[in-house]
């Protein structure tokens, strides 16, 4: 059996772009989450089990800060274009493969606690599934 490697990694320093503009400085989070769900037969004998994986489907979870000053900020784009599809290219290591998607725009949260960092979480749905760019040969 070969012994696979594992290069794990740290979300320090990112790319996140929203069509042609850069959010990473307006992002915490940014994750993309397959729902996965399964058809069941069983028959009335004990070889006959069957399971059959559905089709996931995806949401983009987002967390950023709340920014209602700054014209082109992700929380007036988010307002701006709810309901509208948008095109997502996320690097988790800047540089390196990159995914990319079509969200469907939601907006996010106003507001919150006294004395914090306004922030807002949303679960944008994905088109489809997200594309992960192949690796360099």
């Amino acid at each position: 059996m070969t012994q696979i490697a594992v290069n794990p990694f740290q979300l320090t320093d990112c790319l996140f772009t929203v069509e042609s503009d850069n959010y990473e400085a307006h992002v915490s989070k940014v994750e993309f989450v397959p729902t996965s769900t399964s058809a069941q037969f069983k028959g009335m004998t004990p070889s006959a089990a069957y399971t059959f994986a559905g089709t996931p489907t995806w949401v983009c979870n987002l967390t950023f800060a709340q920014d209602w000053n700054t014209p082109d900020s992700l929380s007036r784009y988010l307002f701006e274009h709810t309901g509208e599809s948008i095109d997502v290219t996320f690097e988790p290591q800047k540089g390196g493969p990159a995914i990319t998607a079509t969200l469907t725009a939601q907006p996010g949260s106003i507001g919150g606690d006294v004395d914090a960092v306004a922030t807002s979480s949303v679960a944008l749905g994905v088109v489809g599934k997200p594309v992960l760019e192949p690796l360099a040969p």
